[in-house]
């Protein structure tokens, strides 16, 4: 398996005025982000808009990914959901068809089981899934906090190599970083957070703002694994006022917001997700400007 390690990418999903997939948009943001120097791929993720997708859909853009990707970086394909049978079956056929380097698996959303429940759905998927298996904790979004606790039972299986936590909480994060095994993976979720996630003893990040400023963030996240926070620093703090608007609006229209006045793709999202406010919108622009792509 390729070293998942770094700047890993949540890749958007660009879509025509029609709201149809925008393949060329699509692989010129694969295009720009390997160019900018990100470590690995991340597509299907909530940046996505996967939950809005037909599963048509799904397999065009996993096609052109791998297609403009040309092995050159790890792909690790988000695929999760509510129902553990039909994502046993997702897993298998997609490690099928793609033969990713790991999966990306977020928490059952809107069922809210416990721990415990938690803990046998992904045994379950680990024990199925021909590749291995990432973690993925996002209680903002679906309802439900995976404590470290659990993570650290899941850890047992050889199958679960990291986990991308984005709960918010830096305590909860330095639990992971003190308690999980050294070659447990460890990204951060949060892109306001990744220095000092990394800071904490994580590895990566999986970053929405990768998208529009990889070169930036990337050195970023490079400069913090090496040791030189003198240097991140820098860089987080160019990123930082326009990390935070990006998702003031939600994710991910304030990134799509960016890509868009750089002409890149259009400014479409599919309900029920909007595009920003033009207030924020010309905000995004203007704290954006100079950051690198």
């Amino acid at each position: 398996m390729k070293k998942i390690k770094g700047t890993g990418v949540a890749l958007i999903t660009p879509f025509q005025q029609d709201q149809s997939l925008d393949l060329i948009a699509l692989s010129k943001i694969v295009e720009g982000v390997i160019a900018g120097g990100v470590d690995f791929l991340v597509p299907l993720g909530t940046t996505g808009e996967t939950a809005t997708l037909q599963e048509a859909e799904l397999e065009v853009i996993l096609q052109t990914v791998t297609e403009v990707n040309a092995k050159r970086l790890p792909v690790v394909i988000g695929c999760g959901g509510n129902d553990t049978t039909q994502v046993v079956h997702k897993l298998k056929a997609f490690s099928q068809r793609w033969n990713p380097d790991a999966f990306l698996s977020v928490t059952p959303y809107y069922n809210k089981p416990s721990q415990e429940g938690l803990y046998k759905h992904y045994m379950l998927l680990a024990d199925a899934s021909p590749v291995p298996i990432i973690l993925y904790n996002v209680p903002g979004r679906t309802g439900v906090n995976l404590l470290p606790a659990t993570v650290i039972r899941l850890t047992e299986h050889a199958n679960i190599i990291g986990i991308k936590e984005a709960s918010g909480s830096i305590e909860q994060g330095m639990e992971l970083a003190a308690q999980c095994p050294d070659d447990f993976l460890l990204l951060s979720g949060d892109d306001t957070l990744a220095l000092a996630h990394i800071a904490s003893g994580f590895s990566g990040v999986i970053s929405v703002a990768a998208n529009g400023a990889p070169g930036h963030f990337s050195k970023m996240i490079q400069a913090a694994l090496n040791s030189d926070f003198s240097t991140a620093r820098k860089f987080h703090y160019e990123l930082f006022l326009w990390m935070q608007l990006l998702f003031k609006e939600g994710n991910p229209a304030g990134i799509k917001a960016h890509l868009a006045n750089k002409g890149i793709i259009r400014p479409v999202l599919r309900l029920p997700l909007v595009p920003v406010s033009k207030a924020l919108e010309d905000a995004i622009v203007e704290k954006g400007k100079g950051l690198r792509g």
